[in-house]
């Protein structure tokens, strides 16, 4: 991969005081852990223009970025943390393997991948 940094966004989505968690199939890239969807951000394409295509492609549901929440640099990857309305329909499985909604104190609760953590504490604040 060489000094290539792989830009990716994550989406903090949150609905009456709860945020949604992921978590990633059992195989591949952190492997079973629990994650903020997101994905890849595209050649000329926005972050907040990624958040809404992953979600849409990841979950079946359409959402609105309101605040970026920081951006984490952890081995090749620059994630960056959107905070998100869920605006249109309902999350649903296709990629990750199951969905929750948390409350702040029961985001330790899980086993979350590795460069979502620094975030957890921003989205809340």
């Amino acid at each position: 991969m060489g000094d290539r940094v792989l830009h990716v966004v994550a989406a903090a989505i949150l609905r009456d005081g709860r945020l949604l968690a992921a978590r990633r199939p059992l195989t591949g890239r952190n492997a079973g852990k629990w994650e903020l969807p997101g994905g890849k951000v595209e050649l000329g394409e926005t972050e907040e223009a990624a958040v809404i295509r992953e979600i849409r492609e990841e979950l079946g549901c359409g959402v609105l970025p309101t605040s970026r929440l920081g951006e984490v640099l952890y081995e090749g990857i620059r994630l960056c943390g959107w905070s998100c309305t869920l605006v249109e329909g309902e999350p649903t499985l296709s990629e990750h393997t199951a969905l929750c909604w948390l409350l702040p104190g029961e985001l330790g609760g899980i086993d979350w991948a590795g460069p979502d953590i620094p975030l957890l504490g921003r989205i809340f604040a």
